[in-house]
């Protein structure tokens, strides 16, 4: 019988406890003893980073946030995609998870956080979002289950119209929002449509060979003005993976 060997324990500023087990060569990190997020399942992360940096790819030295770490899965994928003057800021609220992913998880993703464009910054994303203006280029959002946010409730700020402004403000023109969710949300597809977000809907599967649910990243563009110059550079499209992931998620992993 295989056994789950506890690797590690944190705990978030809310009191959550986050521990990273491995059960034969799957890691997963538990919420408060519940599945968060597992090594095996992480194919929508990617799908979240290749989406939402589709046009920041194109810019020059361009700038990327990513809310919360995870096991390095988005940020390899935004990493992949990105020129080399790029930088990739990831806001990740337990600075332990850092640790984990320069450790035990930092294989799984290919060792993300050795890559020279990435800085980490031990934050709330939503606290780092009031305090930028016109900065990124792409923010990918990967918190909780989504707009409709059930494990964290604090994690509301985000999806409200208060963080969605902030988000806005913070992204340069032409820049994207790209929110994962677990399922349809059309008040909040409605509610990025009414604070100035061009607003477009990918519908992933979450197994791409097994069939199995769809799941949603929901895209807001910020405008362009009129007279804005055509991108600097012109790339292949880059196709989208989508294979699994687990469907709750808190901004801490």
């Amino acid at each position: 019988m295989k056994t789950t060997e506890l690797l590690a324990q944190a705990q978030t500023p809310d009191g959550t406890v986050l521990s990273l087990t491995r059960r034969d060569d799957e890691f997963v990190i538990l919420a408060n003893g519940k599945g968060l997020m597992s090594s095996r399942l992480y194919g929508s992360e990617q799908a979240l980073a290749e989406l939402g940096c589709r046009r920041a790819r194109t810019q020059k030295k361009p700038c990327v946030l990513i809310g919360g770490l995870g096991m390095g899965f988005s940020l390899r994928a935004a990493l992949a995609i990105l020129p080399k003057d790029a930088q990739v800021v990831v806001a990740e609220l337990v600075p332990a998870v850092v640790e984990w992913n320069r450790g035990p998880l930092g294989h799984l993703a290919g060792n993300p956080l050795l890559d020279e464009r990435v800085r980490i910054e031990i934050c709330d994303v939503a606290e780092l979002l009031q305090k930028s203006s016109a900065r990124f280029d792409a923010i990918l959002l990967d918190v909780d289950n989504g707009p409709s946010a059930f494990t964290a409730p604090e994690n509301d700020k985000l999806y409200s119209p208060r963080g969605l402004r902030a988000a806005r403000a913070a992204l340069r023109p032409g820049g994207t929002l790209a929110v994962w969710s677990a399922g349809e949300d059309h008040s909040f597809e409605r509610r990025l449509a009414q604070l100035g977000f061009v607003v477009a809907v990918e519908r992933v599967r979450a197994r791409l060979k097994q069939g199995g649910p769809r799941h949603l990243i929901f895209l807001g563009h910020k405008p362009l003005p009129c007279n804005a110059p055509t991108p600097v550079r012109t790339l292949a499209r880059t196709p989208v993976r989508t294979l699994a992931r687990t469907p709750v998620r808190t901004q801490s992993r």
